[in-house]
């Protein structure tokens, strides 16, 4: 597994500052920040482009330097196993892709002409760019894919990840999600849609998942990546295994673009509890989606609760790290499997009181301990996209 997000630049150092509960936000350091109601957000806590070196700096947009960071720790941590390129396969998904690569480069035609446009520019902004520059790290030829799906992203990664497996057309598929686009303009036009908290004041305290005084998510940025391997080839070369990947729900709501929907949430969860052989009573732990957003956090619970009940222990990254688009999906189930594997449940930060509606089991204050022996992570994404990874101690 690997990772890079605003609470450190590889897996341990998240997974660390989560559970002291540190926070990930802070002030944007920008001129141009003046200019907008909002002026946090969640940095990576490294420059992913400090970690590549200075020649495929230039022909990387952020977000692909972050994907290759934390592919190279995904990769070590598994091994690495030694595959046929024709059986290893990739799979990286994106909400916004190279979008800051396409801003920057728009700003610099219109000061200094066509001419000052790197050439570098087109396979910087694809949305396929990131899954493409993994495929080259780690030369993998069984396909490359890139499934673009708003915050649900990286989570449709893992899950077609797992499809590729099952049908025989890899033996090993990284996969993950990867996003970075703290920019003016992104962050305008989600305040303008209301969607962000605009507690300026107080960086580490305005993302609050399920808490009452919740006003919005926190816009970050960051990647995350897993090795994926099916059972009996990971089994032959005695690979660490740190968990099964069980189950997999993907749905539509077909319902609204941006709002969310309960129903359609709760469909995504029964197809992963029914692909997993499991049922609602088996599942101890939920990662929950929860951006700290007024609707969707209560939409998420009325899914939870009708899908499992309100039994299992839920917490939510996101009040630590901020919302990190088309990663989070990727980065949470590795946040998902660290809890089945350690036992421990980080604790929701910032959450003081509980709003209306909510009615989950939510760890508050402290890590948990827990003896659950399988968990879901929830990932929605505007456009009624939903994906629910189902995993299990292996």
């Amino acid at each position: 597994m690997g990772a890079t997000t605003p609470l450190g630049a590889d897996v341990p150092g998240t997974w660390d500052g989560l559970l002291a509960g540190r926070s990930g936000i802070s002030p944007i350091i920008a001129p141009w920040v003046t200019r907008l109601p909002v002026h946090i957000a969640g940095a990576m806590h490294q420059d992913p482009y400090a970690e590549v070196d200075p020649v495929q700096r230039r022909r990387l947009d952020r977000s692909q330097a972050a994907a290759l960071v934390a592919a190279r720790e995904a990769w070590s941590d598994a091994g690495p196993p030694e595959v046929e390129p024709e059986r290893l396969a990739v799979v990286v998904g994106t909400g916004i892709g190279g979008a800051l690569t396409i801003l920057d480069q728009h700003d610099r035609m219109g000061e200094r002409g066509q001419r000052s446009v790197s050439p570098y520019t087109v396979p910087r902004l694809m949305p396929n760019g990131a899954s493409a520059v993994v495929s080259l790290l780690l030369g993998a030829r069984a396909g490359t894919h890139a499934p673009t799906s708003a915050c649900a992203s990286g989570a449709e990664a893992i899950a077609v990840a797992a499809l590729l497996i099952r049908a025989g057309r890899a033996d090993v598929v990284v996969a993950g999600g990867t996003d970075a686009c703290i920019h003016p303009l992104s962050l305008g036009a989600f305040a303008q849609m209301r969607a962000l908290s605009l507690r300026n004041d107080a960086p580490d305290r305005a993302s609050r998942p399920f808490d009452r005084r919740r006003d919005g998510f926190v816009m970050s940025e960051g990647a995350g990546m897993v090795v994926l391997e099916r059972g009996d080839f990971a089994r032959a070369r005695g690979a660490r295994v740190h968990a099964a990947l069980a189950g997999a729900g993907v749905t539509s709501d077909a319902h609204d673009i941006t709002l969310p929907d309960a129903a359609g949430q709760a469909r995504a969860i029964d197809e992963a509890l029914r692909d997993a052989g499991l049922t609602g009573g088996d599942i101890g732990h939920v990662n929950a989606h929860a951006t700290g957003t007024p609707q969707g956090d209560v939409a998420e619970s009325r899914a939870v609760r009708a899908a499992v009940g309100d039994h299992p222990v839920v917490t939510a990254p996101k009040s630590a790290t901020g919302h990190l688009l088309g990663a989070s999906g990727a980065v949470e189930a590795i946040l998902t499997v660290l809890a089945l594997k350690e036992s421990m449940v980080p604790p929701v930060r910032n959450l003081e009181e509980i709003g209306d509606g909510i009615g989950l089991d939510l760890v508050l204050g402290a890590p948990r301990r827990t003896d659950a022996t399988a968990a879901l992570s929830t990932s929605f994404g505007f456009g009624g996209h939903n994906v629910v990874l189902a995993f299990t101690r292996d």
